[in-house]
């Protein structure tokens, strides 16, 4: 199973050409290039999401048409063009370019772009898409804790430096050296899609040793590798059940298509809704969108975990955007969550 750059290349180059021309303008972004962005109007929406359950709330609302139906509920018709990327910087590269309106990535890319656009385009949280756990998986039998890592072994991240995995890691560094050092193991870190990295820890690949992923890929890797295991669980670093991937947009967007937000937000509500009640239904919509092969009891195992809950409502965020502010990761310091995130009835209860 190869888990190169350019296999990562082609995979995306898949996705782009089934989205259509809209996918056309992410492709051009996320690799630099300049995309005049098309004047918008109520009723269209593009969003960006990755790979992973954890978007599983915006498959669910994709196949059950809830945008659409609670647009209609507004008064509006909503088309929505669904697009995907893998990393947090490509993400956050396609909304700044104006090739998406709603941007889906780990909260470590939301506040380097609220850092970014702070008094620009004010881009902020819209929602989250629930908690769940992040597992740090490595092969090499030596490794234990972080500490164990060397430069022999080489950790698959989404992005180094931007994706939450990168930026949990760099918490956790900071927790084990100090604050000085909390960008110690991005040294031996490399950025991979999180198939191609999957595909590389269960050949137990010599080259990619470890990879912070996120559901089905982390449980995949340990059901079919016996000698890949946990070194680290998200969980432990943020201290409990935490917001790792979270929805964005620029206030722009907000104030200009407010039937359209609104409509998204409560189609989110609907699809969490839908997950709680529906879960044998909402593993086969997982696995339908995704046309994934994943093994539908493990899909249903991870939708049952406890520690996994899909819901709207930010949690657990301000630790890691209170460490972000104090390496210098980011320059405006955030003194609530609420400074990130859109002012909305749906996020009310959020931390």
């Amino acid at each position: 199973m190869s888990f190169s750059i350019g296999n990562a290349f082609a995979s995306r180059a898949n996705v782009w050409r089934r989205a259509g021309a809209a996918s056309l303008a992410i492709a051009l972004a996320s690799f630099g290039l300049s995309v005049p962005a098309p004047a918008r109007a109520e009723g269209q929406l593009r969003i960006a999401e990755q790979f992973g359950v954890v978007y599983l709330m915006l498959n669910v609302a994709r196949d059950q048409h809830f945008i659409e139906q609670e647009g209609r509920k507004a008064g509006v018709d909503i088309k929505v063009d669904w697009l995907r990327l893998s990393g947090g910087a490509a993400v956050n590269d396609a909304l700044l370019s104006g090739a998406v309106d709603v941007a889906g990535a780990g909260v470590g890319p939301l506040l380097t772009v609220w850092d970014r656009t702070h008094g620009r385009q004010n881009v902020k949280g819209v929602a989250s898409l629930g908690n769940l756990p992040y597992y740090l998986v490595t092969t090499n039998p030596n490794v234990k804790t972080i500490a164990d890592f060397t430069s022999k072994d080489r950790i698959a991240v989404p992005a180094v430096g931007v994706s939450v995995q990168s930026r949990v890691l760099q918490y956790a560094a900071a927790k084990q050296w100090g604050e000085k050092q909390f960008d110690r193991l991005d040294a031996y870190s490399q950025a991979i899609p999180h198939p191609d990295a999957t595909a590389a820890i269960i050949a137990n690949s010599s080259v990619i040793t470890a990879h912070f992923g996120n559901p089905p890929f982390q449980q995949q890797e340990l059901a079919a590798n016996p000698k890949a295991h946990i070194v680290l669980n998200s969980y432990d670093v943020l201290g409990g059940p935490s917001s790792a991937t979270v929805l964005y947009a620029t206030q722009k967007f907000r104030d200009e298509n407010p039937k359209t937000y609104r409509a998204f937000v409560a189609a989110l509500a609907d699809a969490a809704n839908f997950i709680a009640a529906h879960p044998e239904q909402a593993a086969d919509i997982y696995i339908r969108v995704n046309d994934s092969k994943i093994d539908r009891n493990l899909l249903l195992k991870i939708l049952r975990d406890p520690q996994v809950q899909f819901k709207t409502a930010p949690q657990n965020t301000l630790g890691l955007a209170q460490f972000m502010y104090r390496v210098g990761a980011i320059r405006n310091e955030p003194k609530s969550w609420r400074d990130y995130f859109f002012d909305d009835p749906a996020v009310a209860n959020g931390s």
